[in-house]
């Protein structure tokens, strides 16, 4: 055997010894509840950024927590073993986790992380059950877990590559000042040539995946205003305008009857999906029957924009959605008024080449444009970032799939995620840097939900194949 193979089989070697201890340090950063939209939880949020900062010190990483006016961002270097010739990789996670309520449908504690086999009537093997199990601090310990595996077993920090390390505190909340952070350091962040993220997900059990496209997102809220005052609906009902009944005849007409957008020019810039990946998603054999029936409906619910697979509406194609509406009185028992005012937040997934500042905008003008009679309204824009299609016949692109393969036994698959990650499209437009998704999550890991989980099979695939990406990296940068 090769100096190349002596070296990683160590490394593999050194993960399959320490695994209880790397889900073990794991669990010690899963108890601590860094949720970052809560002002309440903003001294756990700082020790969970110190808690990740520490570990890649551990390893032999430069690591310091970042300002930001927010959460704090951990920022991390490796320079490289003398003669790596290789991409400079920005490795990116956060830290920061969503709120665990309801309380109450958790099995256990949300942030006393618990290590199970899976019961009956429940897929897969043994898990870790905890709020962050999956997203994202557990993908981002196999990150860890891997760094230290080559950093014990070689002495190479990082592995002999270079990396910049950025995880983040805020993701969970918007990441309202990540655009400033990454201006201010434009500079240093512009040194690395790729970015690899692990914050997406598999097809399934034994089908490892590279995710090479996400979605964009445009985030708003429209509010109508009616009268200065709730009015009762006796003495005012049909003699002025009802907020949430106008607001509800708006937002109806935002489909037309083949479920497209109906706001003007929503479509111009969509980049359209390729029919060689037609062909290689229709080859996934993805059954959206059984997709449905796991989560309580039936075929008849297969619903979304005609002429395009569910497959495709999710990975290709832009949506908007209601993701809320409220107004008047919505507690318990009978409150006879006509509300002042009525709300909704709409969501717009985007696909690659679409604005979402375009889209907000268009979004805006179309609404003014039904506003009520006598009704006023008020636009919020909550956030948003676009999305990003990343080439999957680059160098890096090549070491990931080949890690995969060499980690799980299975090439992977090249899929693309219906969901937003918008610091990828952050680091595309200001630095002009490629992405790649290099997940290992599953469809019932609960992501956001109570019992959130991440199967231990799983988190091994992860650790392993960043091991390997590693030992790929070298071997393409020249040592």
């Amino acid at each position: 055997m090769d100096e190349r193979g002596e070296r990683i089989d160590g490394v593999l070697a050194w993960l399959d010894a320490n695994e209880d201890a790397g889900v073990g340090r794991l669990c010690d950063w899963l108890k601590i509840p860094s949720i970052s939209t809560d002002p309440a939880y903003a001294a756990h949020c700082v020790r969970a950024a110190e808690w990740a900062a520490d570990q890649l010190r551990s390893v032999g990483f430069e690591a310091e927590l970042r300002a930001t006016g927010g959460h704090p961002i951990v920022m991390a270097h490796s320079g490289g073993e003398p003669g790596y010739r290789g991409p400079h990789v920005l490795f990116y996670g956060h830290y920061d986790v969503q709120p665990a309520d309801p309380l109450e449908l958790w099995e256990s504690p949300a942030f006393e992380p618990v290590v199970r086999e899976a019961r009956e009537g429940e897929e897969g093997g043994r898990r870790v059950v905890a709020r962050g199990a999956v997203d994202d601090k557990g993908q981002v310990s196999t990150f860890l877990e891997a760094m230290r595996a080559w950093k014990e077993s070689s002495g190479l920090t990082g592995g002999g590559v270079r990396w910049t390390i950025m995880l983040e505190g805020e993701e969970e909340s918007g990441s309202k000042n990540l655009e400033a952070f990454v201006r201010e350091h434009q500079a240093e962040l512009k040194k690395c040539d790729v970015c690899l993220i692990s914050d997406t997900g598999m097809l399934g059990r034994d089908r490892p995946a590279i995710t090479y496209g996400v979605r964009g997102l445009s985030y708003t809220e429209v509010v109508l205003h009616g009268a200065n005052q709730d009015l009762h609906s006796g003495l005012w009902g049909g003699r002025c305008p009802n907020p949430i009944t106008e607001l509800a005849r708006v937002l109806a007409q935002l489909h037309d009857k083949k479920r497209r957008v109906t706001i003007p020019g929503f479509y111009d810039d969509v980049r359209p999906i390729k029919k060689s990946e037609r062909a290689a998603w229709k080859k996934l054999k993805f059954n959206q029957k059984t997709a449905l029936k796991a989560i309580g409906l039936s075929a008849a619910a297969d619903v979304g924009e005609a002429g395009f697979t569910a497959l495709e509406r999710e990975w290709g194609r832009p949506t908007a959605e209601l993701n809320g509406i409220t107004g008047g009185y919505t507690g318990a028992g009978a409150k006879t008024v006509i509300p002042s005012r009525a709300s909704a937040k709409v969501s717009f997934r985007l696909v690659a080449d679409q604005n979402p500042k375009k889209i907000a905008k268009a979004f805006f003008a179309w609404c003014k444009e039904r506003t009520p009679p006598g009704c006023r309204w008020e636009f919020i824009d909550h956030g948003s970032g676009p999305g990003v299609t990343t080439p999957v016949d680059s160098e890096t692109m090549q070491c990931a799939q080949r890690a995969m393969k060499r980690a799980s036994g299975r090439k992977p698959a090249m899929i693309r995620s219906g969901g937003s990650i918008p610091v990828a499209g952050m680091l595309k437009d200001r630095l002009g840097l490629d992405t790649i998704f290099m997940g290992f999550g599953l469809d019932d890991d609960r992501v956001h939900s109570p019992n959130e989980k991440f199967e231990i099979d799983c988190w091994r695939l992860g650790a392993r194949s960043h091991a390997l990406l590693v030992d790929e990296l070298r071997s393409a940068g020249g040592l």
